[in-house]
Protein backbone atom coordinates (compact mmCIF):
# COMPACT_ATOMS: atom_id res chain seq x y z
CA UNK A 1 0.00 0.00 0.00
CA UNK A 2 1.53 3.28 -0.95
CA UNK A 3 1.19 6.05 1.19
CA UNK A 4 0.21 9.39 0.51
CA UNK A 5 -2.53 10.94 -2.06
CA UNK A 6 -2.62 9.21 -5.79
CA UNK A 7 -0.95 11.08 -8.22
CA UNK A 8 -3.39 13.32 -10.07
CA UNK A 9 -3.60 12.27 -13.99
CA UNK A 10 -4.46 15.83 -14.88
CA UNK A 11 -1.09 17.56 -13.06
CA UNK A 12 0.76 14.46 -14.63
CA UNK A 13 -0.51 15.70 -17.81
CA UNK A 14 -0.01 19.28 -17.23
CA UNK A 15 4.07 18.52 -16.44
CA UNK A 16 4.59 16.38 -19.29
CA UNK A 17 3.28 19.08 -21.77
CA UNK A 18 5.15 21.40 -20.61
CA UNK A 19 8.36 19.40 -20.34
CA UNK A 20 7.36 18.62 -24.15
CA UNK A 21 6.95 21.90 -25.36
CA UNK A 22 10.04 23.19 -23.42
CA UNK A 23 12.23 20.59 -24.98
CA UNK A 24 11.01 21.63 -28.17
CA UNK A 25 11.88 25.28 -27.76
CA UNK A 26 15.04 25.09 -25.97
CA UNK A 27 16.38 21.58 -26.21
CA UNK A 28 17.38 19.40 -23.45
CA UNK A 29 20.30 21.55 -22.49
CA UNK A 30 18.35 24.56 -22.41
CA UNK A 31 15.37 23.53 -20.67
CA UNK A 32 15.41 23.16 -16.80
CA UNK A 33 12.63 21.52 -14.20
CA UNK A 34 12.20 24.74 -12.94
CA UNK A 35 10.64 26.05 -15.71
CA UNK A 36 8.84 22.62 -16.45
CA UNK A 37 7.04 23.96 -12.95
CA UNK A 38 6.56 27.66 -13.72
CA UNK A 39 4.63 26.29 -17.19
CA UNK A 40 2.64 23.45 -15.52
CA UNK A 41 1.14 25.44 -13.29
CA UNK A 42 2.73 23.52 -9.87
CA UNK A 43 5.79 23.41 -7.57
CA UNK A 44 9.36 21.75 -8.35
CA UNK A 45 8.87 19.70 -5.74
CA UNK A 46 5.66 18.28 -7.56
CA UNK A 47 7.91 17.90 -10.52
CA UNK A 48 10.71 16.07 -8.91
CA UNK A 49 8.15 13.74 -6.85
CA UNK A 50 7.59 12.39 -9.70
CA UNK A 51 11.03 12.75 -12.07
CA UNK A 52 14.08 12.77 -10.66
CA UNK A 53 15.56 13.85 -13.47
CA UNK A 54 14.83 16.44 -16.96
CA UNK A 55 16.18 13.58 -18.95
CA UNK A 56 13.78 10.64 -17.44
CA UNK A 57 11.08 13.72 -17.81
CA UNK A 58 11.52 14.53 -21.38
CA UNK A 59 12.14 10.95 -22.20
CA UNK A 60 8.23 10.06 -20.32
CA UNK A 61 7.09 13.23 -22.55
CA UNK A 62 8.38 12.19 -25.51
CA UNK A 63 6.77 8.64 -25.25
CA UNK A 64 3.34 9.97 -24.30
CA UNK A 65 3.41 11.94 -27.39
CA UNK A 66 4.27 9.40 -29.58
CA UNK A 67 2.62 6.40 -28.63
CA UNK A 68 -0.10 6.49 -30.89
CA UNK A 69 0.59 4.28 -33.89
CA UNK A 70 -0.41 4.48 -37.12
CA UNK A 71 -2.13 1.16 -38.22
CA UNK A 72 -0.69 -0.82 -41.71
CA UNK A 73 -2.79 -3.62 -42.82
CA UNK A 74 -1.59 -6.71 -41.63
CA UNK A 75 -0.62 -9.97 -44.55
CA UNK A 76 -3.93 -11.82 -43.16
CA UNK A 77 -5.95 -8.78 -44.17
CA UNK A 78 -8.12 -8.54 -47.55
CA UNK A 79 -7.63 -4.82 -47.69
CA UNK A 80 -5.22 -3.68 -50.93
CA UNK A 81 -1.97 -2.25 -50.04
CA UNK A 82 -2.46 0.88 -52.37
CA UNK A 83 -6.08 1.76 -51.75
CA UNK A 84 -4.88 2.35 -47.70
CA UNK A 85 -1.74 4.19 -48.36
CA UNK A 86 -3.84 6.57 -50.59
CA UNK A 87 -6.74 6.83 -47.48
CA UNK A 88 -3.62 7.67 -45.24
CA UNK A 89 -1.29 9.62 -46.97
CA UNK A 90 -3.05 12.99 -46.43
CA UNK A 91 -2.76 12.15 -42.50
CA UNK A 92 1.13 11.08 -42.76
CA UNK A 93 1.94 14.43 -44.53
CA UNK A 94 0.05 16.80 -42.34
CA UNK A 95 1.69 14.94 -38.90
CA UNK A 96 5.24 15.09 -41.04
CA UNK A 97 4.47 18.95 -41.78
CA UNK A 98 3.20 19.71 -38.41
CA UNK A 99 5.36 22.56 -36.32
CA UNK A 100 5.09 20.45 -33.45
CA UNK A 101 6.05 17.18 -35.06
CA UNK A 102 9.04 18.90 -36.86
CA UNK A 103 10.21 20.25 -34.07
CA UNK A 104 10.29 17.05 -31.68
CA UNK A 105 12.27 15.80 -34.15
CA UNK A 106 15.28 17.95 -34.91
CA UNK A 107 14.90 18.38 -30.96
CA UNK A 108 15.88 14.32 -30.85
CA UNK A 109 18.02 14.14 -33.21
CA UNK A 110 20.15 16.80 -31.87
CA UNK A 111 19.99 14.97 -28.46
CA UNK A 112 20.88 11.67 -29.89
CA UNK A 113 24.62 11.39 -29.04
CA UNK A 114 24.40 13.69 -25.90
CA UNK A 115 21.07 11.81 -24.32
CA UNK A 116 20.85 9.03 -25.82
CA UNK A 117 18.02 7.56 -23.75
CA UNK A 118 15.75 10.28 -25.56
CA UNK A 119 16.52 9.03 -28.57
CA UNK A 120 15.96 5.91 -27.26
CA UNK A 121 12.46 6.28 -26.06
CA UNK A 122 11.57 7.73 -29.57
CA UNK A 123 12.79 4.70 -31.27
CA UNK A 124 11.35 2.22 -29.09
CA UNK A 125 7.70 4.14 -29.44
CA UNK A 126 7.87 5.88 -32.59
CA UNK A 127 10.52 4.41 -34.77
CA UNK A 128 10.65 0.69 -34.52
CA UNK A 129 6.29 0.15 -34.27
CA UNK A 130 5.99 1.99 -37.70
CA UNK A 131 8.90 0.40 -38.86
CA UNK A 132 7.84 -3.31 -37.91
CA UNK A 133 4.34 -2.12 -39.46
CA UNK A 134 5.97 -0.40 -42.67
CA UNK A 135 7.90 -3.59 -43.32
CA UNK A 136 4.93 -6.41 -42.81
CA UNK A 137 3.66 -4.13 -45.92
CA UNK A 138 6.07 -4.38 -47.98
CA UNK A 139 6.10 -8.38 -47.12
CA UNK A 140 2.54 -8.13 -48.05
CA UNK A 141 3.57 -6.33 -51.48
CA UNK A 142 6.81 -8.38 -52.00
CA UNK A 143 4.38 -11.55 -51.55
CA UNK A 144 1.79 -9.60 -53.45
CA UNK A 145 4.32 -8.91 -56.93
CA UNK A 146 3.85 -5.02 -56.27
CA UNK A 147 7.54 -4.70 -55.00
CA UNK A 148 10.30 -6.90 -56.44
CA UNK A 149 11.04 -10.16 -55.36
CA UNK A 150 14.78 -9.42 -54.59
CA UNK A 151 14.18 -5.99 -52.94
CA UNK A 152 15.94 -5.50 -49.72
CA UNK A 153 13.35 -4.12 -47.45
CA UNK A 154 15.17 -2.90 -44.91
CA UNK A 155 16.99 -0.93 -47.60
CA UNK A 156 13.55 0.44 -48.56
CA UNK A 157 11.82 1.00 -45.42
CA UNK A 158 15.55 2.98 -44.57
CA UNK A 159 14.70 4.95 -47.71
CA UNK A 160 11.27 5.57 -47.14
CA UNK A 161 12.03 7.26 -43.50
CA UNK A 162 15.19 8.83 -44.39
CA UNK A 163 14.15 10.91 -47.00
CA UNK A 164 10.73 11.77 -45.27
CA UNK A 165 13.13 12.82 -42.54
CA UNK A 166 15.41 15.07 -44.78
CA UNK A 167 12.76 16.18 -46.34
CA UNK A 168 10.90 17.56 -42.51
CA UNK A 169 13.77 18.81 -41.18
CA UNK A 170 15.03 21.17 -44.30
CA UNK A 171 15.17 24.96 -43.64
CA UNK A 172 12.11 25.34 -45.90
CA UNK A 173 9.61 22.80 -45.01
CA UNK A 174 6.99 21.42 -46.88
CA UNK A 175 3.33 22.19 -46.51
CA UNK A 176 1.28 19.34 -45.94
CA UNK A 177 -0.06 19.44 -49.88
CA UNK A 178 3.29 19.38 -51.11
CA UNK A 179 4.01 16.52 -48.21
CA UNK A 180 1.65 14.67 -50.03
CA UNK A 181 2.65 14.63 -53.50
CA UNK A 182 6.19 13.84 -52.30
CA UNK A 183 5.23 11.16 -50.30
CA UNK A 184 3.35 9.94 -53.23
CA UNK A 185 5.98 10.30 -55.19
CA UNK A 186 8.49 8.01 -52.61
CA UNK A 187 5.70 5.60 -52.15
CA UNK A 188 5.85 5.59 -56.35
CA UNK A 189 9.42 5.15 -56.46
CA UNK A 190 8.98 2.17 -54.59
CA UNK A 191 6.45 0.66 -56.12
CA UNK A 192 3.78 0.91 -54.15
CA UNK A 193 1.46 3.76 -55.86
CA UNK A 194 1.06 3.51 -59.71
Amino acid sequence: MTRGRPRDPATDAAILTAALDLFIEHGIAGMSMEQVAKRAGVGKPTVYRRWSTKERLVADAVESHVSADIRWPTSDEPDDIRDHIRRNIAAAATTATDPKFRGLVAQIYGSAVSHPALMQTYWNHHIAPRRAAVLAMLRRAQDDGVVAADADLEVLVDMLAGAVTYRVLQPDPPTPRQMRRYLESAYRQVGLLT
